[in-house]
């Protein structure tokens, strides 16, 4: 069994993987009460030692350590596990076996029958299992969610969700997660947008997809493996239509194929309004509101989510969740969002509707706090 969460107390942090993405978080910890790093770990050991270096202080010592030792650690609590995909259940479910709470970048696996391992250890040991995108904790999508539960646009009865780009081999120096199982647009870049969509409008039912993979193979456009070719094993542009549980239908198109797009990152429409929605791969942005029988959209004013937010802040709302309540960025809901994307995969290799086997409750509204400041509310 796991220590548990008390909500109050100090929740030591160790990260495995020191990638790209760890500056963001540290950028976070750095601003969070009631969370610490203690240590970190890397296959490059040098990796790990950069950033140990530059958080230690006087009054903080990191350790630069490795994997098995960072799980050994009595004094680590939970561990932000920043592997590449194909790596998430294998550190998690190690993780769990060390009686260690565990948050994990998207997507929670790279399989559903994976993620269903992690779930079923982590109830097994009494541990929390949280996951990516924290992203719709944020000012932007919270406000267009305060929208919608206002009643702003009357019952929503549709949504599109876009992204597009030609591909992040133009400016990732290592991309070849990206094209590998586990990575392509819509386990890269769908759970932003799926876990928004499933956030706005709640769980979703069934789903129908296309997908294609017109490329063999990428170029890497930086970094010292400019010009080195990466395979492409993955499907790079995927569309597909979610029925949601209310009855509301969003379409998704996520490319790894296209240069550029005007639709709104997120569009959600109503009887009496539509709503442009920010990047659900940004904590900020602007909400706009098309009432019915309006001649131009308004920005609406930031009423709800965490202030000035950014990768991590999901750590502190975990820390702060009574054990009676599911974390708001939860592997449960994790765990949906990845079934809707292996079965858009699905539907699009076999032509067919997939009905969902897995359901989420919509993380609890996030009321506007400065998490920096303020301790946050129960959900």
């Amino acid at each position: 069994m796991g220590k548990p969460l008390n909500v109050g107390t100090p929740l030591n942090v160790g990260i495995v993987g020191c990638g790209t993405i760890v500056g963001q978080y540290l950028a976070s910890l750095r601003r969070l009460k009631g969370v610490e790093l203690v240590a970190v770990a890397d296959l490059d050991a040098d990796r790990a030692r950069a950033v140990a270096k530059e958080w230690t202080t006087d009054a903080r010592d990191v350790r630069a350590v490795t994997v098995a030792e960072l799980l050994a650690a009595e004094d680590v609590d939970l561990v932000l596990n920043l592997t590449v995909p194909a790596a998430h259940a294998e550190i998690a479910l190690k993780a769990i076996a060390a009686g260690k709470h565990v948050y994990g970048e998207k997507p929670l696996a790279a399989t559903t029958d994976e993620a269903r391992q992690v779930l079923e250890a982590a109830q097994q040991a009494d541990v929390t299992v949280g996951c990516a995108p924290d992203t719709v904790l944020g000012t932007g999508i919270q406000t267009a969610r305060k929208a919608i539960d206002d009643g702003l646009i009357g019952r929503p009865v549709a949504a599109t969700a876009t992204m597009v780009t030609p591909g992040h081999e133009r400016w990732h120096p290592n991309p070849d997660f990206y094209y590998a199982p586990g990575g392509g647009p819509l386990l890269d870049m769908g759970p932003y947008y799926i876990t928004a969509l499933v956030t706005l409008l709640g769980p979703v039912t069934s789903v129908i997809g296309a997908a294609s993979h017109p490329r063999p193979e990428r170029e890497i456009g930086s970094g010292p493996r400019a010009g080195e070719r990466v395979p492409v094993s993955v499907d790079t542009h995927v569309t597909g239509v979610l029925v949601h549980e209310s009855g509301a239908l969003s379409t998704l198109v996520v490319s790894f194929d296209a240069v550029a797009t005007h639709s709104s990152n997120i569009e959600v429409h109503g009887p009496r309004g539509s709503l442009a929605v920010p990047d659900p791969n940004h904590f900020e942005g602007d909400t706009r509101l098309f009432r019915l029988g309006a001649d131009v959209w308004e920005t609406l004013p930031i009423s709800a989510g965490y202030l000035n937010s950014g990768r991590g802040y999901c750590i502190a709302d975990l820390a702060t969740t009574p054990p009676t309540h599911e974390p708001r960025a939860s592997g449960t809901l994790a765990y949906h969002v990845l079934d809707i994307m292996e079965s858009l995969l699905a539907s699009a290799a076999d032509g067919a509707s997939v009905t969902l086997s897995s359901r989420a409750t919509p993380p609890a509204a996030v009321p506007l706090t400065d998490l920096s400041r303020t301790e946050v509310d129960a959900p």
